[in-house]
Formats: C-alpha cells, sequence, structure tokens
C-alpha cells in the first residue's frame, strides 16, 4: 500500500503534471493542474470507489489540492482513469465531509473557509464540545471514561512520535467518538457531525503547522484528567482553551501570520 491506501505497482495515473489551466491563482485552477502526486488504482481488496475517494481525501488534507481549486469531473475521470459515477459518488462523499463544496458557475470546488468562517466555526464547535464534555462528565459509564484515557493515550504516543497528520486526525475523531457515545445526545451528535465536518480542513490546517501536535496532545491530556475527575467546570473551560488554541493556529495559517507558541496546559 502506498501513501495514497492504494495497491503499490498499480499503474500510477498522474493528477498534477501540467501547467496551470484558465490562468489566474491556485484558487481558479483545477485539481488536475495542483500539485497532486498521483493516485494508484488496481485489484486490490478495497473497492475501486473507497481507493479513489481515500486518494482525494488525503490530496485535500496533504493539500496537494489546494483550498480554493477546482475538482473537474472530465479531468478526474481522465487522470485516474474511472468512471463518472465513481468520480460523482466520490465528490457526494467529500461533499458531505466537508472537504468540497460546489460553486454556481464553478462546480465543484475545494472548501477554502474565510478566515470570518473559520473563526465563527470554531466558536459554534466550542460551545458545542463544552457541552459535549458536561453531558459525558453527568452520563457516562467508567467503561466510556477509560475509552477517553486509551485514545489520548494513543494521541501522546503518536505525537511524541511525530506521527503525520492524518493519524492525528484519526485518533482525534476516535476520541471524539467515544465522548459523543458517553454524552449520550442525539441531538448534540447531529448538530455537531454537521460542524465536524466543515472544520475538517481547518483541524489539518492547524495540526499541520510546526509544533502543534505536542501541544495538543498535552492539552487533550489536561482535558481527559478534568473529565475523568468528574471537574465540570475545569473540563468545560479546557475544552474551550484547547479549541481557542487550535483556532488561533489555524486562523495565523489561513492569513498567512506567524504562528505564535500556544501556552501549554
Amino acid at each position: 500500500m502506498d501513501a495514497f491506501g492504494v495497491a503499490e505497482g498499480s499503474p500510477r495515473v498522474g493528477l498534477g503534471s501540467g501547467p496551470m489551466t484558465g490562468g489566474g491563482d491556485a484558487r481558479e485552477g483545477s485539481a488536475a493542474s495542483g500539485g497532486l502526486r498521483g493516485i494508484r488504482v488496481g485489484r486490490v481488496a478495497a473497492p475501486l470507489r473507497e481507493q479513489v475517494l481515500e486518494g482525494l481525501r488525503n490530496a485535500i488534507l496533504d493539500f496537494d489540492v489546494q483550498p480554493g481549486q477546482r475538482l473537474v469531473e472530465r479531468e478526474l475521470m481522465e487522470q485516474i482513469g474511472v468512471s463518472r459515477a465513481t468520480i460523482r459518488e466520490v465528490l457526494r462523499e467529500l461533499t458531505a465531509e466537508g472537504l468540497v463544496v460546489t460553486v454556481p458557475q464553478k462546480g465543484a470546488v475545494v472548501y477554502a473557509p474565510s478566515p470570518a468562517e473559520a473563526r465563527d466555526l470554531y466558536a459554534v464547535r466550542a460551545a458545542l464540545e463544552a457541552l459535549t464534555v458536561r453531558r459525558f462528565i453527568e452520563r457516562a459509564t467508567s467503561a466510556q471514561h477509560d475509552t477517553l484515557r486509551a485514545a489520548v493515550a494513543q494521541l501522546e504516543v503518536e505525537a511524541a512520535g511525530g506521527a503525520d497528520m492524518r493519524q492525528l486526525l484519526r485518533t482525534k475523531d476516535l476520541f471524539y467518538q467515544g465522548l459523543l457515545a458517553g454524552a449520550a445526545s442525539p441531538t448534540i451528535e447531529q448538530i455537531l457531525a454537521g460542524v465536524q465536518a466543515r472544520v475538517r480542513l481547518l483541524r489539518a490546517t492547524s495540526l499541520s503547522q510546526p509544533g502543534r501536535a505536542p501541544r495538543m496532545a498535552e492539552e487533550m491530556r489536561a482535558l481527559v484528567d478534568a473529565i475523568t475527575g468528574r471537574n465540570i467546570d475545569l473540563a468545560m473551560q479546557l475544552c474551550i482553551e484547547h479549541l481557542e488554541h487550535a483556532a488561533a493556529t489555524g486562523l495565523a495559517a489561513l492569513e498567512g501570520k506567524p504562528i505564535a507558541a500556544a501556552p501549554v496546559l
């Protein structure tokens, strides 16, 4: 398996070998003219659709395809060598994940939040996650507390070992799944799912910045200690502070500003 999660030895189909088409900056270009390393598809256990989905998802999260770039169906079909139906299914899934949006007169485009939108998304996420923390402390079982401890222990190991951003995101997703399960609130889970989809690229932006991963792991450890100690006020405060630090890092990257060191909790 290669970095895109598809078979080694399959014919490589590069998506980034040509010059920029249509002029303008990277946000006006298409995926085929971006910096993709390519996607391999072949006869492996994973269905073709899953191979293409994983490859495009990773390309977006790794910024091989830049925020604001178009994902043109015809070009993707030609470059990857799959059907229009497959490309459309993949684009629908990426749209549901919040990584792609549909723009009038342009079609599918990699999500590119404005700084103002990013601030609002982080503020909404902080309020919802703080409430989730409260409900978890009120309702979770001891086994669900153990799940959070295990997830943050894994995050600490991965951050200390220099794990890549995609792996850190997967482990954080496991943490949030455990948190939501313990909170036992379908209402919160449904609303937060929509927000989480929109902030996925922002999370990737934040975690990609130098030094952010170790600080994130320390913040998450402090949060879990407060949760398992059933200190509602402290846990909610640490949850909000963690997201404020993530927002500051991600917004600085979006705006091209120097990234200030976040306080270590």
